[in-house]
Parts: C-alpha cells; structure tokens; sequence
C-alpha cells in the first residue's frame, strides 16, 4: 500500500479523514478536513475526491463534504450490534413512554462508552449523548457500568489515567472511581447525579447476553428527588432486555466477551 513521506499508509490517511466528522459538525469544508487531519490540503483533496467516488464522502450543493450514505449502508449490513440495537429498542421504547424521560443504550468500545441507541423525551433534561457519540467510562453512568464489568487490564488503565471532569461532581479521584466500581458491581446499577451536567442524573443498568455484559441501558432524567425511584424501572426494563436476547439464536460476536 502506497505510503507517504511520513510513512503513513493511504488507509491511515483516509481514515484520518473520516476521524474529523463528529456528531456535532457533520458537514466540513476541505479545508477544515485538512487541519483536523492534519494533512496537506493537496493529498486532503486528493483523498476526498477518492472517498467520495465511492460514496464513502459526499458534497452538498456547497461543496462542502459529509459522510456518505454508502458509509452508512456498509456499517449496517455488518454491524456487530445491530441484533442488539434491534432486540434494545423494543424495550427502550416501552421504557421512555412509562418513564417520560430520555432513554439510551452503550457498549464499550476502546476506553471509551459508544452510544449506539438513544430516545428523547420532548422537553427532557439536557443530555450530552448523540448515537454516535462517546464519553470517557469515568464520568456517565453507562461508562461506569461497562468500566465496571470491563476486563481488569482496562479498568487498572483507565484508574492511571487523568480523568476529565465535567461537573464538580464527576469523578475524578483514582480511589473514588475504584470504590465506586465496586459499589456499581454490588447494587448492580449506577446512580450519577450531576456528573456530566449539574442538572441532570445519570442511571445506567448492565445488559448481559449468556452471562457477559454486552451493554448498559441507561436514563437520562432531572437531578431532583424523582430520580432514585425510577431506578427500579430502568433495572426490570434491563431484566427483561436480557431474556429477550437469551432467548434469540447466535451471538454477538464483538461484544459478548466484555464482561472481566
């Protein structure tokens, strides 16, 4: 594979590419994909020209670029949680409309939750999480309950790690993340309050499949005194979530062995 002066392949470069769309800006100009990739404006037009023949890219009617839909499709015809998302919103759906409030579904993906599912509430509590978007493990629920689950190897990285705070209350002691850990494995749940956004509490329960921890279904609801009692819910909604899982053939191959 042709490589340039610096030694990276085509594929890392074009990759890089890919890397600067986020769910907050998915529409760029060529060069605001060059500084984010940090490649020369030549071999970035270069790139995007290539991507975009085969429908990986495309333009608006500005010439300005976004993911195509051709991305989209080859996600989908593989994806190793697309059984789970599909099985997930059935649940997911019955759970928003009882609980009147946000509702999503992550899996652990690198250090980091990936946010694969989500339903908003109309008028709900500001939440931070986008399909497509991630978070550090330390500070959501969702990310404390795949931490917690999480091969040792990883949890003893990211407890070295600086751990970004977000609000006051975000964790961002070692020792308390450690501690706080344990708690989650032990109540089987996780009850954030405040740690992503002073007004909002997180709750995240785990989702197994043939005994692993494969997600973490979670709430995102006001930080006030309501909060606490929709904990129940959220961990039979997690119940019933995983029986219906069991209960289909096959696996799902990248994230059935998540659970240390």
């Amino acid at each position: 594979m042709a490589r340039s002066p610096s030694g990276e392949s085509v594929l890392t470069r074009a990759v890089r590419i890919l890397e600067a769309f986020n769910p907050a800006e998915p529409v760029l100009t060529v060069s605001q994909i060059s500084r984010r990739a940090a490649l020369p404006l030549a071999t970035t037009v270069r790139l995007v020209e290539e991507l975009t023949r085969h429908g990986l890219l495309a333009r608006d009617e500005q010439r300005r670029v976004r993911i195509g839909n051709r991305m989209w499709e080859l996600a989908q015809r593989a994806s190793p949680v697309r059984r789970l998302r599909e099985t997930a919103m059935q649940f997911m759906g019955d759970l928003h409309h009882v609980v009147g409030h946000s509702v999503q579904l992550g899996i652990l993906d690198g250090e980091e939750v990936l946010f694969v599912e989500r339903l908003i509430a109309p008028g709900a509590v500001v939440t931070v999480t986008q399909i497509g978007g991630r978070l550090p493990l330390h500070a959501s629920s969702g990310g404390l309950v795949l931490l917690a689950h999480a091969p040792a190897d990883l949890r003893e990285r990211v407890l070295r790690q600086p751990l970004q705070a977000y609000t006051p209350h975000t964790i961002t002691d070692a020792r308390t993340l450690r501690a706080t850990l344990a708690e989650v494995r032990r109540n089987g749940f996780a009850f954030c309050p405040g740690h992503i956004h002073p007004d909002a509490t997180g709750i995240s329960v785990p989702v197994r499949m043939s005994g692993h921890v494969v997600a973490a279904l979670g709430m995102v609801v006001p930080n006030d005194e309501h909060a606490w009692p929709l904990v129940r819910p959220l961990q039979l909604t997690g119940l019933a979530l995983e029986r219906a899982l069991d209960m289909q053939p096959g696996r799902l191959a990248d994230t059935a062995e998540q659970d240390g």
